[in-house]
């Protein structure tokens, strides 16, 4: 019946367009809203979306707040934590159990060399898919606001960079407001085993992210069943 009515509602929506599917908290004083996934792609038979601001701020390994940037060890996206928070805390927090049924189990590979492939309901965007997506999207895609909640200081410590220097291309409009834009992570291991690849403010790929780093955002991705 759940898919019945996503059909219906959502079949025809075209990559570029928005959908509302799940909650999770979007004010600084952690309210929960709708969240707005942007469509990247349409099989007619499941959407494959990313969410359209950045929804926390985490790091990609490691949960104490005594780590500082530099303290970063050597991990997989098979293995970080960023990985375990997706499928399960924030899986739990933002889907009730009709919407859990519609979110399919997603084959994750150009995780970095020699990194396992992986299958998760909710994943970050690989290097390869950003390439992929940014030539049908355009690099609007990759700039990125968060929302208010995900720019509060986190009990681990974490804290959302924003923007705020003079390039205005590392801004975006939104609601009549100009918005800093904030990094956000790629799943794809970076240029060392201790890195992860993100994406800068400006909608850059970059490969040299600590993966202790607590000033980077997530934008989470799914693919929700059609039929």
């Amino acid at each position: 019946m759940e898919k019945d009515l996503l059909a219906l509602t959502c079949g025809n929506t075209k990559p570029g367009e928005f959908i509302t599917f799940g909650k999770y908290p979007q004010t600084a004083d952690g309210i929960e809203q709708e969240i707005v996934w942007r469509v990247l792609q349409n099989s007619g038979n499941e959407l494959f979306v990313l969410s359209e601001s950045i929804l926390d701020c985490k790091r990609y390994h490691g949960q104490s707040t005594e780590l500082k940037w530099r303290d970063c060890t050597e991990t997989t996206w098979h293995d970080c934590d960023l990985r375990e928070w997706l499928n399960h805390e924030f899986y739990d927090a933002a889907f009730h159990a009709a919407e859990k049924r519609l979110i399919k189990t997603t084959y994750c590979a150009g995780n970095g060399e020699g990194c396992p492939d992986t299958g998760d309901k909710v994943f970050l965007l690989s290097v390869d898919e950003v390439k992929v997506l940014t030539e049908i999207h355009g690099k609007g895609l990759l700039r990125a606001v968060g929302t208010g909640f995900a720019k509060t200081k986190k009990p681990d410590g974490c804290s959302l960079y924003v923007y705020d220097k003079t390039n205005k291309d590392n801004y975006i409009m939104k609601d009549g407001e100009e918005l800093g834009c904030s990094w956000w992570w790629l799943r794809t291991q970076g240029n060392k085993p201790t890195r992860a690849c993100f994406v800068g403010t400006g909608g850059s790929i970059r490969s040299y992210g600590n993966n202790s780093i607590g000033g980077y955002g997530v934008r989470p991705a799914l693919r929700i069943h059609l039929s």
